[in-house]
């Protein structure tokens, strides 16, 4: 059975504003702006490229409790070139640190940045996705393990 990450629900304050945000400023789709039950809203937004959504949501029960806006840190997109995401995000008004390239090896540089509630996002440059994406790493390494241990993605 595979198990896959599609969707993280991101606490905030205000469901418009963060729809904003990560829309206008981030550059996220917009895949579900709707009242799914009465009184319950979700708005669902993917980063161009992936696999994974955030949603955002109001008035939809929670029965493991429903974390405070603000409150996630790590969150982490990744990109093959940071410094034209710096760009990106500046030219969009985004409050972004300067790229952070903690050592020269692929995967090494990051940059920062937080949404108007304080959740906490790093964008990694990861330049082997220019001939590596993702999804084809992921199919090559489960054709390998098909009949064997696990190993590590590359």
């Amino acid at each position: 059975m595979d198990w896959t990450l599609e969707v993280i629900v991101l606490p905030v304050t205000d469901l418009d504003r963060a729809r904003d945000f990560y829309r206008d400023k981030v550059g996220f789709h917009v895949d579900i702006d709707a009242e799914v039950m009465p009184g319950a809203r979700v708005v669902q937004l993917t980063p161009p490229g992936s696999g994974c959504s955030i949603a955002l949501t109001d008035g939809l029960p929670s029965p493991t409790g429903t974390p405070r806006p603000g409150s996630y840190h790590g969150l982490q997109l990744c990109v093959t070139d940071i410094d034209a995401a710096y760009a990106e995000l500046v030219g969009r008004g985004v409050e972004v640190s300067e790229p952070q390239r903690y050592s020269p090896d692929d995967g090494a540089t990051f940059l920062y940045f937080t949404d108007p509630d304080g959740n906490g996002w790093a964008v990694q440059e990861y330049r082997r996705r220019r001939t590596e994406p993702l999804h084809r790493v992921l199919a090559a390494l489960a054709a390998r393990n098909a009949d064997g241990p696990g190993d590590t993605v590359g």
